[in-house]
């Protein structure tokens, strides 16, 4: 198991972050959802502790996890003196689970009703997952979190369960970080107390699939009982690593980094086409997407919001952005960075993140990663990126 560790000698807090290497993306993609299916069965108890939360409130604690397409994160805070109360709980639910299927069918229904409530039965719930499945191809990125089909969770069994957890949850496939006001040398060794004991087994994760590159412009055009059309384009872009993932992350904020930024400004104010807009990065490890959205006003068509995005497109494309529109964006970043350094569970979240990542020293080099990025590099980005053979096209459309 990997662990990292920080000294903050700044909070009477400790943070303690168990992040697993698996995702949506180390799936089968005849049986989905499972990775988030896992981060609920993990607070269902083991033979030797069968109320996760009660030693955490006890400790004074908190806790939580998430679960997104690259990994699986759980994490507690709580006093410095009560540190080991922490590893102790992650240590043993890493040792084995009991899972009943009592248990099993309880979680099954908790993860089916949100996948009805957020995906199916709300409105624009499906928008994500069919552009998932219309951009990617190959990759397992082209099902969401929650899983491809809520049948995969209604059939998961006992043995499903007991094989995903075999497979994925085991010391060789986490990275434990730690942040808290102690020495470095004595959180190390407390790592060692706790987890050194379990085995570690082998990590069964298979070759991830990589996504072909895009040569022709797809478009899928649907009909749902929503309040308004909404027009997204999706183009595939580089990977969490590569430099151009802070151009790419600082060209959507100059985009639609609040109500002064660029598509706010043309086409919600001026123009009056959309009454919201959006342009964000996926931020996945494997080559993501960034994707222009935007929810139409009654009198706009389709066709038209899609002409002012390739406009917008085009204007990056052909000019350079202004030193002040990028100074901004780069002013927001950095300031971001600072706050939530303040944060002790940010400081240890991002400890296990970039560890992950594959380079534990960006957390103090991407400032000036994003310092770095400049005119030349926006428009070079925009011309190899915005291209219409690399741009998947969803219409959303509102019933009439």
């Amino acid at each position: 198991m990997t662990v990292a560790v920080n000294r903050d000698r700044q909070s009477k807090l400790a943070a303690v972050n168990l992040l697993y290497k698996v995702g949506a993306r180390n799936e089968n993609p005849e049986r989905t959802g499972f990775a988030h299916l896992f981060e609920h069965l993990m607070f269902r108890g083991t033979p030797r502790i069968p109320n996760f939360d009660l030693p955490v409130q006890m400790a004074s604690g908190d806790n939580n996890a998430f679960t997104n397409n690259d990994y699986t994160d759980f994490y507690i805070t709580l006093p410095v003196d009560n540190l080991e109360t922490a590893l102790w709980l992650e240590s043993d639910r890493m040792m084995g689970l009991d899972i009943t299927l009592p248990k099993l069918e309880a979680e099954k229904k908790v993860v089916m009703e949100e996948y009805r409530q957020r995906y199916l039965n709300q409105p624009y719930g499906d928008q994500t997952m069919l552009l998932r499945e219309l951009a990617y191809k190959v990759h397992p990125y082209r099902w969401a979190t929650i899983g491809r089909k809520i049948e995969h969770i209604a059939d998961a069994s006992l043995d499903d369960v007991a094989r995903f957890f075999e497979t994925h949850y085991t010391p060789s496939n986490a990275i434990l970080s730690i942040s808290a006001d102690r020495d470095e040398e004595e959180l190390f060794d407390l790592a060692a107390k706790w987890f050194s004991p379990i085995a570690s087994r082998p990590v069964g994760n298979s070759p991830i699939p990589q996504e072909p590159v895009q040569t022709e412009a797809r478009r899928l055009k649907v009909e749902r009982d929503v309040p308004a059309t909404t027009v997204t384009m999706a183009y595939h872009m580089s990977a969490r690593g590569s430099q151009d993932f802070y151009t790419a992350d600082l060209v959507s904020d100059l985009l639609s980094g609040g109500d002064s930024s660029r598509l706010y400004t043309d086409l919600v104010k001026e123009k009056q086409l959309l009454s919201s807009v959006n342009a964000y990065i996926t931020g996945d490890l494997d080559p993501g997407l960034f994707v222009f959205t935007g929810q139409l006003l009654p009198d706009t068509t389709p066709e038209e919001a899609e002409e002012a995005f390739l406009e917008s497109i085009r204007e990056l494309q052909e000019h350079d952005a202004t030193r002040y529109e990028v100074e901004k964006v780069k002013n927001k970043f950095e300031a971001n960075t600072l706050f939530g350094e303040l944060n002790v569970m940010n400081k240890a979240l991002n400890l296990g993140f970039y560890e992950m990542a594959g380079d534990i020293g960006l957390i103090n080099r991407e400032v000036d990663l994003y310092r770095g990025v400049d005119c030349e590099a926006i428009r070079r980005f925009s011309l190899e990126t915005f291209r219409p053979e690399n741009c998947s096209t969803l219409i959303y459309k509102a019933r009439s």
